[in-house]
């Protein structure tokens, strides 16, 4: 085979090993691509030494039984820099949405959480589990027993409270009294007290 019959095979190596996310036997690799296992062993040492040859940031590891990318380790530093530091950058309002339901209703199931939003939340979910936020905590005595979330001591620890005792209430923050109107507020028509008598 030459070697622009290889690339396209090299391409599509390469991507099916970057949308996995864990090592893959080279029997599947062969499978998916149309070749023979051998061939494809063969087209993996190609891309590690691809990799290796450009000083690459990403390296082809054998491992576990199967081939998967990784992050050089040279890198290492950097990425652990950034990994951190995207920890603790500032949550989008979705996420803030996301991790207040589960604080206040928890623990909760995604189903739960996406239903109140009234949008699908298991991007948002995610990236609160990846930031440790929030967590797997059990799953609901229901059909098909779905996972249940609730918040971490990381959360806690961001937010500088005790316990989960210490959230505010919820009722001021969604702009309602915590029971009923206030005295002087409103008449009990419910007409607010000053047009009453206009």
């Amino acid at each position: 085979m030459t070697e622009g019959d290889r690339a396209p095979l090299l391409q599509a190596l390469e991507a099916l090993l970057f949308v996995s996310d864990e090592p893959v036997a080279a029997v599947v690799l062969a499978q998916a691509l149309g070749v023979e296992r051998r061939e494809a062993e063969e087209l993996c040492e190609e891309l590690v030494r691809s990799y290796e040859a450009r000083a690459a940031g990403i390296v082809l590891r054998s491992v576990a039984g199967g081939w998967r990318l990784a992050t050089h380790p040279d890198a290492a530093p950097v990425v652990e820099q950034y990994v951190l530091s995207s920890r603790h950058a500032r949550l989008t309002k979705a996420a803030l949405e996301t991790l207040s339901i589960v604080a206040y209703k928890q623990p909760v199931t995604r189903h739960q959480i996406s239903s109140i939003r009234g949008v699908n939340s298991d991007g948002v979910l995610r990236a609160l589990v990846d930031r440790a936020l929030v967590a797997e905590v059990g799953r609901e005595e229901t059909p098909g027993r779905p996972l249940l979330y609730g918040t971490t001591p990381e959360f806690l620890e961001r937010l500088g409270l005790a316990s989960l005792s210490a959230l505010p209430p919820l009722a001021p923050l969604l702009g309602q009294p915590p029971e009923g109107p206030a005295a002087g507020d409103e008449a009990a028509g419910g007409e607010p007290a000053e047009r009453h008598g206009e």
